[in-house]
């Protein structure tokens, strides 16, 4: 990765950005200094990969933190920069909850449990 930043390859991102037409980036922060999600406009709304923001759905729902965690206000903050930026709580996808992966269909027949549609609504099998 270093080389990648030398050889100019790599873009550094501070506060909101946009990455393509319909994918934001955003800074959260709380678990790491300069942790950001990404939100993106898919055909059911709004979704967010929280990926770190929020660790579980529970993290977020039940305003619980992280034990390692950069900084608590931040976190409890990032909290909200998700909700308001998902369309709603199942808009927000967490960086590390195997329920993810029950919640979503799979992407593609011999995927299951590997990679999920978050385009479709939530327990949605098709």
């Amino acid at each position: 990765m270093v080389r990648k930043v030398f050889a100019g390859r790599v873009v550094f991102h501070d506060g909101q950005d946009t990455l393509a037409p319909g994918i934001t980036l955003h800074h959260v922060g709380g678990h790491s200094k300069g942790l950001q999600c990404v939100r993106v406009n898919t055909r059911r709304g709004h979704v967010v990969l929280a990926a770190d923001a929020t660790h579980l759905y529970s993290h977020v729902n039940e305003g619980r933190v992280f034990p390692i965690t950069y900084s608590v206000a931040e976190t409890l903050e990032g909290y909200a920069t998700l909700k308001r930026l998902a369309d709603s709580p199942d808009h927000i996808i967490p960086g590390h909850d195997p329920l993810v992966l029950e919640r979503y269909p799979s992407a593609r027949t011999g995927l299951e449990k590997w990679v999920v549609d978050l385009t479709r609504e939530v327990g949605s099998r098709q």
